[in-house]
Parts: C-alpha cells; sequence; structure tokens
C-alpha cells in the first residue's frame, strides 16, 4: 500500500468531493477515482458511498482513515529517524489570494507539512496582484503570482501551472449582453467601444489587458476598477460589464451558471501562476525547502 494512496484518500476523506480533491492533489478526477477504487479492491471494503450528488464515509471508510492518518505520520517520522538528526523548524511567511490557497497551494503545502513538519506557514492573503510588490517590499518570504512580462532582477519564479485566461459577460439577458449579440467579437472589426469594462486595479493581468486595448485600437469603456479577479467575476454576473479573469478563478467562484465564455478576435496569452521570492531569501533554508518542494510537487507542469 503506497503512501501517495493513503494520501489521496485522506484528500477525499476531507473533501468528500473527487474534482476537489483532483485540483488539490493536482490529479484528474478519473486519477482520484482509480486511487480509491485499488485502495477498496486491497482491502476488500467499500470506503465510500458515492451518488451523483454526494460522497460519504462508510463505517470502514471512517475507520481506515485513522489508520491512514496514522500510517503517514509513522512513516515521516521513520524518515526523519533515519535521515539527517537536524530538522528543519521555523517559520515561512506566504503570501497568494484565496482561490490559489486552495487551487495551487494545496498540493504543495501538503506535501510541505510531510517533509518538514516543524517548519510554520504563515499564509497572508489578498488580491495576488500584490504578491510581487509584498516579496520586493520584503513584506513576505514567497507569493503566489502570475508572471509578468519583465521579471524585476532581484526575483526568481518558479512557474506551476497555466490558466487560460477568459473574457467573461453576463450568463443572463440584460444591455451588456445584448449589445455583445448585437454584433460578433470574434471579428477584428467590432466595435468595442461602448462595452463596459470591469479591469483589474493592478498587476500582471491589468498590463495585459491594457495590452489588448492598444492591440485593437480602441479607447474602453470602464465600467469599474477592482481588486481581485473573484470581484471581477461577481460584477460580470451581475450584469455591469465585461471582465476577464483566469480560468480557474471562474471555475472556483460558484458563479458558471452567472457567466458565459465570450470568445474574440485577439485571445488572450495563459496566465502562467508560480511562485517568486527575493533571489536572497532562497539562501534561507526554510524558504529554499518550501521552493524546492513546489517544484517536485509539481514536475516542470508548466
Amino acid at each position: 500500500m503506497e503512501t501517495r494512496s493513503l494520501q489521496v484518500f485522506l484528500s477525499v476523506a476531507d473533501t468528500l468531493n473527487f474534482s476537489r480533491s483532483g485540483d488539490a492533489l493536482h490529479m484528474s478526477v478519473s486519477a482520484v477515482s482509480r486511487t480509491v477504487q485499488r485502495l477498496e479492491d486491497e482491502l476488500g471494503q467499500r470506503l465510500l458511498e458515492r451518488d451523483k450528488r454526494s460522497v460519504r464515509l462508510t463505517r470502514e471508510g471512517a475507520a481506515f482513515r485513522e489508520y491512514a492518518r496514522q500510517a503517514l505520520a509513522e512513516w515521516q517520522q521513520v524518515k526523519r529517524q533515519l535521515g539527517s538528526d537536524r530538522e528543519l523548524a521555523g517559520e515561512v511567511s506566504l503570501f497568494c489570494s484565496v482561490t490559489a490557497s486552495y487551487r495551487v497551494l494545496s498540493p504543495l503545502l501538503e506535501a510541505f507539512r510531510i517533509s518538514h513538519p516543524a517548519v510554520e506557514i504563515m499564509l497572508h492573503t489578498g488580491d495576488q496582484a500584490d504578491g510581487i510588490s509584498r516579496i520586493l517590499d520584503g513584506q513576505d518570504d514567497v507569493a503566489v503570482s502570475g508572471r509578468p512580462q519583465q521579471l524585476p532582477d532581484r526575483l526568481e519564479f518558479l512557474p506551476l501551472r497555466d490558466s487560460p485566461m477568459r473574457f467573461c459577460m453576463p450568463a443572463a439577458d440584460c444591455a451588456v449582453r445584448q449589445q455583445l449579440q448585437a454584433g460578433d467579437p470574434q471579428s477584428a472589426e467590432f466595435d468595442w467601444s461602448e462595452i463596459p469594462f470591469i479591469i483589474p486595479e493592478r498587476g500582471v493581468t491589468h498590463d495585459m489587458l491594457e495590452d489588448w486595448f492598444r492591440l485593437l485600437g480602441f479607447r474602453p469603456r470602464i465600467y469599474a476598477q477592482v481588486a481581485g479577479h473573484e470581484a471581477i467575476v461577481a460584477m460580470v454576473g451581475l450584469g455591469l460589464g465585461v471582465g476577464i479573469a483566469p480560468e480557474l478563478v471562474v471555475e472556483a467562484s460558484g458563479m458558471t451558471d452567472r457567466v458565459d465564455y465570450l470568445e474574440v478576435a485577439a485571445p488572450l496569452p495563459a496566465l502562467t501562476i508560480g511562485l517568486c521570492s527575493l533571489r536572497q531569501r532562497l539562501s534561507n533554508p526554510l524558504v529554499k525547502s518550501l521552493w524546492d518542494v513546489a517544484e517536485q510537487t509539481y514536475g516542470g507542469a508548466v
């Protein structure tokens, strides 16, 4: 019985959601399901009750969860005893958006806790657009951020995953949707000048959208500038305008039934999401250990 299988089962036992565990573990839903199925076959017991709407632990599943937790803890203790007597201990300050905390960080932090249980992660959340500035100002050791076109010389950036950037429009019938449907947004001749836009206040995606406005050669009608892609998706869902957001934010927003993706003539490039840190901070063993676990966890996914 592999430790990875136990980790997968524990994730599903905690979330009771195969899709959410797949995102957290950087695995497909089918791979998560197969892993649990192999455990059930090996044990000869049903660990989870599944139907189209819910997942529940069986009595056997609840008992196995306790075993899995204890087995993983004992395995890590043995690894530490057989390895170096000097265990890393201390604190790393980490900044990310709320969405990134469970869409990007979850598998990383799970692996990090197992590898370095004595290192404490101090997590700060906010607008991902602030990540790089917080690192440059020395407020945090590491941040999850989109990769800017020009990376400051003092920074190191570790790519973890890409997310397509999506133009979003209201799903409900409203003035904004009617304006868009009156023409063809995929045509280079479409008149965008009267379409209200909800745009990021700052950051990588703000610059990306500004480049798009210049490419199409029009001055946008800006309805609002807001902090955070989550807020942009919510405002689009309310019918207030068109906005952009990484696909992973839209999917995590709970607003997928309120917004539709909008195909345009010149799609935006995908957003590369990763860790950034001051180059000099990576000489700190605690920060470097988190960096190394992230690299191992995502394994060149981008």
